[in-house]
């Protein structure tokens, strides 16, 4: 998938705000305030239960990384997620 069509995508499924569970956050973690290194997904089934955490890693920012921004829009579409919320900017490490 293009990296603007997953930006889209995902960009598109944030608008929405929170609809429900499952729920996936998305947020962006470096070193610089302008540059993510370290993007973590975090999935919660319904209220209350435990959150379950991934995390992809690259040399470059993640955000243009076309290959995890691809695997992202995936994990979305597979975990059916009724919300999917996104922590503003790239938190420092």
């Amino acid at each position: 998938m293009h990296i603007d069509k997953a930006k889209k995508r995902i960009a598109k499924q944030v608008k929405k705000g929170f609809k429900g569970y499952p729920q996936i956050t998305i947020a962006y973690f470096g070193t610089r305030a302008d540059y993510a290194t370290e993007v973590a997904v975090q999935f919660v089934q319904e209220e209350g239960a435990a959150v379950q955490e991934q995390r992809f890693a690259s040399k470059a920012d993640v955000r243009e990384d076309e290959v995890i921004q691809s695997a992202l829009v995936k994990i979305i579409e597979r975990a059916d997620a009724s919300s999917v919320m996104e922590v503003e900017g790239v938190s420092l490490l």
